[in-house]
């Protein structure tokens, strides 16, 4: 007896413990196991009263390879949710095309029968009352799609294979359509999802655009602030992206401050974006504007990035407050961290501001706009100060100094007056072109990357120079040696920091290069000035000149007269001309650098 209640109680342990492990729910919403059913696994009925969530498409026709919004949304909040699309002939059947995530941190792609990311689902159980994705149908999608979802409001409450829009083919007798429920809706005059971020390609031949940082690509980098516009006959279509947790936006404004300006605002609203104009009257908040001049209007929120695109007449007479976009502007970029409603009060300042014709074609957008003199002369004079003179200067203090030692110049050694003079030049250049960029923006540019901590860098060491040779000691003193370490060495590192802001300075908004030409040139001077420094280097270690004697001794074994070509005379006359076509190739070559630069840069 006892033994039969052992095996009772063991029997009973068993079954409770698999009806414990039978019923699983999924707060991560990894719920593959349900993808043919949709039925959750919680083991209660679903509930067969009206849903109050709602499926919505914002078309009714389709291609192969089109991209549909379909929103999920109720009166109430739900936990989870299961969404696929199927034929529509036959409902149990495996799901059919793919979907994309406009938001991943509360949904996620699941693979149901054979297709990746055929199904959606929840990432967690918090609460949400809207979500929204993208499905695209796939090459050999049936004559017509039903989108089917199951929600779960609550552990015990749910509703299981929800029906919801029917969308047919193009050219396809569509099924007649079920009864409208709360539960199927079709919504074509809202604003779509965009598929995918936007990105950079095209910038310059199709579209004109602002990028920030300068080289940014925002379909790559979710820091990227994006501006696009592109001429479409009577209209322009925009494209701006930005990272934001409230909203991003752009005016077209007739100076360089914000106010009477025409605006356009993209701001986050509960998971969604909306999309508007407004108009900054004075120094007051933006009105939106009464009449909707949009259209074309598409959106897309992941990662902490806002996106919206929209079309716009050329002219809006209907609304004066509707800048026309044939003439020239002044182009400003902001964001804000605000909710829906308080993103008036927090404009901040703009973050890329540059004048442009938007319809003139992107062939005057690509740089940005017509860079300012100030800008043009800071860039030419500091290339001129450290491509051309400075770079010389070092190159003659480096290789030149044991040349012609019995001539002077003005009481000097030649190469140290010339060393001297062109050193001397590229102080002064530098000095004046490093204020250029402060009358030109009334103050520090926090924008600008490392360049501008890159130019104090390099104006301190180019002042320290003078300065140090001006306190140096004697030639024969017991410390010279310290300073000629320090002027070797400061001379050394502000030269490699000149290069360095060369090469982030001609990418600056202000005087935008084109990005493969500028880094083309400039790896083009580095590698000339490398290589010349280097066969000096050999040539002062000997290593060419040994070559050039062992050369000669064999060509003249049979003949020891002709020997004396190689005597020392002959060597140091030939050692001569080697450094002086070198010197000559030097400067020749980093001019025809430097041109270069100056001829793009005063065409921009």
């Amino acid at each position: 007896m006892l033994e039969m209640g052992r095996r009772l109680w063991t029997i009973l342990l068993l079954v409770q413990t698999l009806c414990l492990t039978s019923v699983d729910a999924y707060p991560d919403g990894k719920v593959t196991e349900s993808c043919g059913s949709m039925m959750p696994i919680h083991g209660h009925a679903p509930n067969t009263s009206h849903s109050p969530y709602t499926l919505a498409v914002n078309v009714t026709k389709f291609s192969s390879g089109d991209y549909i919004q379909v929103t999920l949304s109720g009166t109430t909040y739900f936990e989870g949710f299961l969404l696929e699309a199927r034929n529509a002939s036959n409902p149990d059947s495996d799901a059919v095309g793919s979907f994309i995530l406009t938001n991943p941190k509360t949904t996620q792609l699941l693979k149901c029968g054979h297709t990746a990311g055929s199904a959606v689902s929840h990432t967690s159980d918090a609460r949400q009352t809207k979500i929204v994705v993208i499905w695209n149908a796939p090459q050999n999608s049936p004559d017509a799609v039903e989108f089917l979802v199951t929600v779960v409001a609550h552990f015990k409450t749910f509703w299981v294979k929800i029906p919801g829009p029917v969308v047919s083919q193009s050219g396809v007798t569509p099924i007649p359509p079920k009864p409208t429920t709360p539960s199927t809706t079709i919504m074509t005059s809202t604003p779509s999802v965009l598929p995918k971020p936007f990105s950079s390609v095209g910038c310059g031949q199709q579209k004109s655009c602002l990028l920030d940082p300068v080289g940014c690509d925002p379909e790559k980098d979710p820091s990227c602030f994006f501006l696009s516009f592109a001429p479409k006959g009577q209209t322009v279509v925009f494209e701006l992206s930005g990272p934001s947790d409230g909203y991003i936006a752009f005016a077209l404004s007739h100076d360089t401050w914000m106010g009477d300006d025409d605006m356009y605002l993209c701001v986050r609203d509960d998971g969604l974006v909306d999309v508007s104009a407004a108009y900054v009257e004075g120094r007051s908040y933006p009105k939106e504007a009464s009449e909707n001049v949009l259209t074309d209007v598409a959106w897309r929120l992941a990662d902490g990035v806002i996106q919206c695109r929209f079309r716009r007449q050329v002219l809006v007479p209907q609304d004066p407050t509707r800048f026309s976009l044939d003439a020239p502007y002044y182009l400003f970029m902001a964001y804000g961290e605000a909710e829906y409603g308080e993103v008036h009060r927090h404009v901040r300042q703009p973050l890329i501001s540059s004048q442009q014709s938007v319809i003139n074609g992107p062939a005057e957008i690509l740089n940005g706009s017509r860079s300012p003199l100030l800008m043009k002369f800071h860039s030419i004079l500091m290339l001129i100060a450290w491509m051309l003179a400075g770079s010389t200067g070092t190159f003659l203090a480096s290789y030149f100094k044991p040349d012609w030692p019995e001539r002077t110049l003005f009481g000097q050694r030649i190469w140290f007056q010339v060393h001297r003079g062109l050193m001397i030049l590229t102080v002064l250049l530098t000095c004046v072109a490093f204020t250029l960029p402060f009358i030109y923006r009334g103050g520090w540019s926090k924008r600008a990357g490392a360049h501008p901590y890159l130019g104090c860098t390099v104006l301190t060491l180019a002042l320290l120079q003078p300065i140090m040779a001006t306190l140096r000691p004697p030639p024969d003193s017991s410390r010279r040696w310290v300073f000629n370490w320090l002027h070797w060495g400061v001379g050394t590192v502000a030269e490699i920091m000149a290069v360095a802001a060369m090469f982030l300075g001609t990418g600056q908004q202000s005087v935008l290069l084109p990005h493969s030409w500028r880094l083309g040139v400039l790896a083009g001077f580095l590698a000339w000035v490398v290589l010349l420094r280097v066969l000096l280097g050999l040539h002062k270690k000997g290593y060419i000149k040994t070559r050039f004697c062992d050369f000669v001794s064999k060509a003249s074994d049979t003949d020891d007269q002709q020997r004396i070509l190689a005597d020392d005379s002959e060597v140091s006359t030939w050692d001569a001309w080697f450094k002086i076509v070198a010197l000559l190739a030097f400067v020749i070559g980093n001019s025809g650098f430097l041109i270069s630069f100056i001829y793009t840069i005063s065409g921009l």
